[in-house]
């Protein structure tokens, strides 16, 4: 078995809404059933016991279909994921037209869990096969790890499952904790529990305990006094100064790291002068305050969680040693290495035995029945400390003075660090004081605390966020099929912009900003409709869905606010990627169908059958259009109060019952008065689209009359330009379904004579590539062909000598004629055409041969 051509489908996709590894499986004839493989399963499971059923479940007749190695690779890429602890549940193996190619598909949560799991699988598949050990649980273990180390942390990994829960999309920036919530114009950003609110000067103070302390005070909020020191003397001076006693501490830092408290001696304050002075230069001093520690987390004006964080201890029984007893309190599965788990395992180490030696024990030492054997003087969960939920409790004065806190400081999001002896009476009354605030505060103890209910904070945080109701979504409109996507593509943008939208759009020719392109090339794929989301001026977008990008990497987004089909045609590269036939491409170019949102709109060509089928696919509603509104399918969808756009009397007419809004087609300039019928299909479709949306009709109007289809608005798409009295039209039209619709365009113009230069891609088909000039050599007088720059895997001249052969019997073209060369075959078809001819140049290099033909027309 080889695994090879291993994708990541990051998005929506040709299988399912599950992000997924997908892989192509190369299976001998021998594994094409493991029953042909004796003892194979056995030993199988002997290495896996976990593993589930390999036959599928059904009819007796199922049971006994062949399981092939492919099948059994995604059987077990997904089952090592589940035992893992990875909540997987989706995955497929689907058979090619090549004989023993599969095509896997198995569903992760994390990427690069996702392709371990993957790579495990084919080593543990190998090992049954050669009657050779493999290490299972070393195995999971490795996935375990890998799955912590790249997933979110508790605290980021609850705000982001509560934008999932309110469908606000979410996308992370980083591999750490750096999120975006929403898109365009839209999106929200935090930082682990910060959020993009939160202003560097307020981080800044709260990483300055002496200052923040002074701005509490001065806000009447009770805090210890105390202040820097320079030195271990100085440091007992201060203690002296302010009394015993104290705490020491750095002044700028985390998770109780160097923080000794309950100071009483001189040689106290030295050692934890030391100790703090490993984590930071500036050193504070401040008043020890008794009581429990407790922490208060704010969000925006109300506390919303509050725990009392106990340091880690072990109670003793007479028997066992404090050693032994850690090992024991670590045994508890609630426990683990990290943030994965409720509770962190104590840690052992020099900082534990230095708070076993202030209390006269050692790790050896046996502590009597009941002692209580404190390990660390802070009560970080990180450290191995426990927290109980105190939220019901905390006295209105006490959350008051919290939230003060937070915001003398500028803190969106802050964890309140208060010691007292309760939070049900107010800190005043008993003489504690607000220590520390935080910014970025972990959520971990309040999601998940040792004792208590759990509170939905990272809920509060998205709801600081974003309003009720607000889901952070800016208007996607996708637009997929054979020919007209770039114009539909743009026209649609235009529209947009035209009802005073600022709008991201992408397609063949690059990406662009409210009108200004910020990337060239092929842009229809989903990296360059990521960069548009993540765009901060973007109110709308709309995408040009490829079927590449589609089947590299899926969907850019996890639902779009319209999904446009133009048309399914059968030159759209059929025979690449296992795509062999119009059935496959339609379930490809759906997947945007399938992933409208409730609610939303499709936009389905209802004179293409291919593609009104998929009006079944959607969970949107159903906008059909076609030329002919007295189309059976078009008549009944209206019948049944639902959106359709004709053609009637040279007016688009755009009906829902008995409501109509028409548009006269002598004001749309790219259908030239209606003439042009792909384009008059175009305008239809985006119009639909702009309905959708709810655009203002005058607004529509304005945005189609000011469409004049030239270069500047859809280079490559019917460029008409006037050359000493003859015609030009250029066109990047390059499959025959392309070729017939610009055949019944220029039929409809006059002309003495009729030109035709055009070249090939050597990606398609030999019939596809043939087919196109058969349909020109109906139409055309004269035929250049030549031979671009890109052959695209072709031998030289090869595509134009399938071209050729295209035009063997043509009925109407005379003169034939070859030539190496864009340009220069369009120089040479210039030279050709007199006043009143008709010249359609089939262009390869869209900004380059517009160009030359732009200065060739400015010469004239």
């Amino acid at each position: 078995m080889e695994v090879s051509r291993v994708r990541a489908l990051r998005g929506p996709n040709l299988w399912s809404h599950h992000t997924s590894v997908e892989a192509i499986v190369a299976c001998t004839p021998e594994e094409e059933s493991i029953a042909a493989l004796p003892g194979f399963e056995t030993r199988l499971r002997s290495r896996f016991p976990q593993l589930g059923q390999l036959q599928p479940f059904g009819h007796e007749e199922d049971v006994l279909d062949p399981v092939p190695m492919a099948e059994v690779l995604e059987i077990v890429a997904l089952a090592l994921q589940a035992e893992a602890g990875c909540p997987v549940t989706f995955s497929r193996t689907t058979a090619t037209v090549e004989t023993g190619i599969y095509q896997v598909v198995v569903e992760y949560t994390e990427e690069d869990v996702g392709r371990l799991a993957l790579t495990l699988a084919q080593q543990l598949i190998e090992a049954a096969r050669n009657d050779a050990p493999f290490d299972l649980q070393a195995a999971l273990t490795q996935l375990r790890d890998l799955d912590e180390d790249v997933r979110l942390g508790p605290s980021t990994g609850s705000i982001v499952q509560a934008a999932v829960e309110r469908n606000i999309p979410f996308r992370r920036l980083t591999e750490g904790s750096l999120v975006m919530f929403g898109w365009g114009s839209k999106q929200r950003r935090i930082q682990a529990a910060e959020i993009d609110a939160t202003g560097a000067i307020a981080e800044t103070i709260a990483q300055d305990k002496e200052l923040t302390k002074k701005l509490l005070d001065a806000a009447g909020v009770p805090v210890p006094l105390g202040r820097t020191v320079s030195d271990p003397e100085d440091a007992w001076a201060a203690a002296q100064e302010i009394g015993l006693p104290v705490v020491i501490k750095p002044k700028d830092g985390n998770q109780g790291k160097g923080v000794t408290v309950n100071i009483t001696t001189k040689e106290q304050i030295t050692a934890g002068f030391h100790s703090a002075s490993e984590f930071r230069d500036d050193i504070l001093v401040e008043r020890y305050l008794p009581g429990h520690d407790y922490r208060l987390l704010v969000i925006g004006d109300k506390l919303v969680a509050a725990a009392r964080r106990e340091p880690p201890i072990v109670v003793g029984d007479g028997v066992h040693t404090v050693r032994q007893l850690v090992d024991q309190v670590n045994l508890d599965p609630r426990r683990g290495n990290g943030h994965s788990t409720s509770l962190t395992k104590i840690r052992f180490d020099d900082i534990a035995l230095g708070s076993l030696a202030k209390q006269g024990m050692n790790a050896e030492s046996v502590p009597d029945k009941g002692q209580r054997v404190v390990l660390r003087n802070n009560a970080n969960l990180s450290t191995g400390g426990t927290a109980t939920d105190v939220t019901d409790d905390v006295h209105p004065e006490v959350a008051a003075r919290a939230i003060a806190a937070a915001h003398m400081v500028g803190l969106d999001i802050c964890g309140v660090d208060l010691v007292c002896d309760s939070v049900l009476k107010p800190i005043e009354e008993q003489h504690g004081g607000i220590v520390e605030v935080n910014a970025a505060p972990g959520l971990r103890m309040h999601l998940s605390p040792s004792f208590g209910k759990g509170r939905d904070v990272g809920e509060a945080i998205i709801d600081t966020l974003f309003k009720e109701g607000d889901d952070g979504r800016i208007p996607v409109i996708a637009v997929t099929g054979t020919n007209g996507k770039t114009t539909t593509v743009r026209l649609i943008a235009h529209l947009m912009t035209a009802s005073g939208l600022r709008t991201g759009m992408t397609n063949t020719d690059g990406v662009y900003i409210e009108g200004r392109r910020i990337d060239s090339g092929d842009c229809s794929g989903p990296r360059s409709a990521r960069n548009v989301l993540l765009h901060p001026d973007v109110d709308a977008a709309v995408f040009e869905t490829a079927r590449g990008g589609l089947l590299r990497e899926g969907l850019a987004f996890d639902r779009c606010e319209v999904a446009v089909v133009t048309n399914i045609g059968a030159g759209d590269h059929l025979g690449l990627n296992y795509i062999t036939t119009l059935e496959d491409l339609a379930v490809l170019k759906r997947v945007i169908v399938q992933n409208v949102r409730d609610g939303g709109m499709a936009v389905l060509n209802a004179a293409d059958p291919v593609v009104a089928e998929m009006a079944e696919h959607t969970k949107g509603e159903v906008t059909f259009f076609a030329q002919d509104g007295s189309h059976p399918l078009m008549a009944m969808h209206r019948a049944q109060g639902k959106r359709v756009v004709y053609v009637d009397k040279g007016f688009l007419v755009c009906a829902q019952g008995k409501n109509e809004t028409r548009i006269d087609l002598a004001e749309v300039p790219i259908t030239r008065g209606g003439v042009i019928g792909f384009q008059v299909e175009n305008v239809m479709a985006s119009v639909a689209a702009a309905w959708a949306v709810n655009m203002d009709w005058d607004k529509v109007r304005l945005g189609l009359k000011t469409f004049v289809g030239e270069s500047d608005n859809a280079p490559g798409r019917f460029n008409v330009f006037d050359y000493k009295g003859a015609t030009l039209i250029a066109d990047y039209g390059h499959n025959p379904d392309a070729i017939a619709a610009l055949v019944s365009a220029v039929e409809n113009m006059p002309a003495k004579r009729r030109h035709v230069v055009i070249s090939g891609a050597g990606d398609r088909r030999d019939q596809d590539i043939t087919q196109q000039t058969q349909i020109l050599g109906s139409a055309f007088d004269e035929v250049l062909l030549y031979q671009d720059q890109c052959q695209r895997g072709r031998a030289d001249g090869e595509v134009v000598r399938l071209l050729r052969e295209g035009l063997n019997g043509a009925t109407r073209t005379g003169h034939i004629e070859e030539i190496n060369g864009e340009f220069v075959a369009i120089d040479r078809a210039l030279e050709r055409v007199a006043e009143g001819d008709l010249c359609l140049i089939l262009i390869d290099q869209v900004d380059e041969a517009l160009a030359h033909i732009a200065k060739r027309v400015a010469e004239a």
